[in-house]
């Protein structure tokens, strides 16, 4: 397990600040040991709270062509049969996947692939359960060629509390399965549009886990 380099700049302001606070309390009511110790717990605790955000555990990769990884730690919140508008203009079936505060929110790439659209959409911050969360909250979509020529579209959407979504390619960038390709911090959701014919390997509400729990199985 290691900390996300999203997170190391926060940790860090985080920790003078929290240090600070309980630092002057100490100097101003020296006495008010309950207090005190109450602030520290408090302080330990959300520390501790922001740090879990920020964890990147560490794992082998998969390499399978035929299958396709979840994108990211979260629970399936959508797998429905609709139509992608942005750049497919077809048929797709969606599987969305919701990451709450508490899960991990490194971004992985669900099968190896080339990028061949990439673009960031600002937007609102409705709850990422919404049904127009997808349309017009802030969001990337980005999608992905194989080699046999398969296209999957890869949508990250930021939530209530998201309001930052990070991602680390552009047009002709080649990424391998289970490769990091971006992030988005503190709950948001990622959607992925796959052909129709598609095995999906995943039911409603099952628990995944990034680039280790198969989503999907291309025909």
């Amino acid at each position: 397990m290691t900390i996300h380099k999203e997170g190391k700049s926060i940790l860090i302001w985080l920790l003078f600040i929290l240090v600070g606070i309980n630092g002057t309390l100490y100097y101003l009511i020296p006495d008010a040991t309950l207090v005190l110790q109450l602030v520290l717990a408090a302080s330990i605790i959300f520390f501790l709270l922001i740090l879990q955000f920020f964890r990147n555990p560490v794992f082998d990769l998969p390499n399978d062509d035929q299958l396709v990884y979840a994108p990211a730690d979260g629970k399936v919140v959508v797998i429905e049969e609709t139509t992608e508008t942005e750049v497919l203009n077809e048929k797709r079936i969606q599987v969305s996947i919701f990451m709450s505060p508490i899960n991990v929110h490194v971004n992985r790439s669900p099968l190896k692939g080339v990028v061949d659209y990439f673009k960031y959409h600002p937007g609102k911050y409705l709850v990422a359960w919404h049904p127009k969360s997808s349309t017009e909250n802030e969001r990337t979509t980005m999608v992905l060629r194989t080699e046999t020529g398969v296209k999957v579209l890869v949508r990250q959407i930021a939530g209530a509390l998201a309001r930052r979504i990070k991602w680390y390619v552009e047009e002709g960038s080649a990424l391998d399965q289970g490769a990091e390709f971006g992030f988005i911090k503190f709950g948001s959701r990622v959607d992925v549009f796959l052909p129709l014919g598609t095995e999906i390997l995943v039911e409603l509400d099952q628990v995944t886990k990034g680039a280790r729990t198969p989503i999907a199985r291309l025909k």
